[in-house]
């Protein structure tokens, strides 16, 4: 399993680089941005190690970089920061982890191992759930065709149900995958953000896609011909 880490924090590096290779990892690593970026983009790996903190181009601006080359190695974000909106620019740019330092070296093993398991499927940058249509990159959204002004908090529910259409997703799969995990409220805060949602991309279109599985959760369905009224 090869792993591309790119982290500015040599001796941090160097501490990855020995164990991740005690693990049967063979490790590449970069300690800025541009390098970390050309070595994705020049070689094959299984998995992708990225601080975000990085000099001459940060860890955002290398995930945007090689995903709108459509290289999908899966990526992990390694960093100091851990604010909500953190966690939401890094996924809506194409990382698939996450990890807070500090950091159990065993868990971050565990989360790599998935990662490569998981693999690198290619996947588009927007969403269409029938005809709603999600760009994480653009942070827009519409139905068929008309734009829909939502919130930061929104986007993020519909973007995590859009990738997961037609499932029932609970409230608390909701909650953990788009709230910080330092949120302690009740989660019926995301059926108050379901109930803003369903306003916005059924009630003003006369359609209904967002449904509520009675004790399960909820689900989006794709539907066509939505018009605003």
């Amino acid at each position: 399993m090869r792993v591309l880490l790119v982290e500015d924090e040599k001796a941090l590096a160097e501490t990855l680089r020995r164990g991740l290779t005690n693990e049967g990892f063979v490790v590449d690593v970069a300690h800025d941005g541009v390098t970390g970026q050309w070595l994705a983009t020049e070689n094959p790996y299984d998995v992708l190690v990225l601080d975000i903190m990085l000099p001459g181009r940060n860890g955002y601006d290398v995930l945007r970089n090689i995903r709108e080359l459509k290289i999908w190695t899966p990526a992990m974000m390694l960093t100091a920061k851990d604010g909500e909106y953190d966690q939401t620019d890094a996924f809506d740019l194409g990382a698939d982890d996450y990890l807070t330092k500090p950091f159990s070296f065993v868990v971050l093993v565990a989360r790599l191992r998935a990662l490569v398991r998981r693999g690198a499927p290619v996947r588009p940058v927007a969403l269409a759930v029938g005809d709603l249509t999600l760009d994480p990159n653009k942070r827009t959204v519409s139905r068929n065709g008309h734009p829909i002004t939502l919130t930061a908090k929104e986007f993020s529910v519909l973007q995590f149900m859009m990738r997961h259409p037609e499932v029932v997703l609970s409230k608390a799969e909701i909650l953990d995958n788009v709230w910080d995990q330092a949120f302690d409220g009740s989660d019926n805060i995301v059926e108050v953000y379901v109930g803003y949602l369903r306003r916005k991309i059924d009630l003003a279109f006369g359609v209904t896609s967002l449904e509520t599985v009675r004790g399960m959760g909820y689900r989006l369905m794709p539907v066509a011909g939505g018009t605003p009224h």
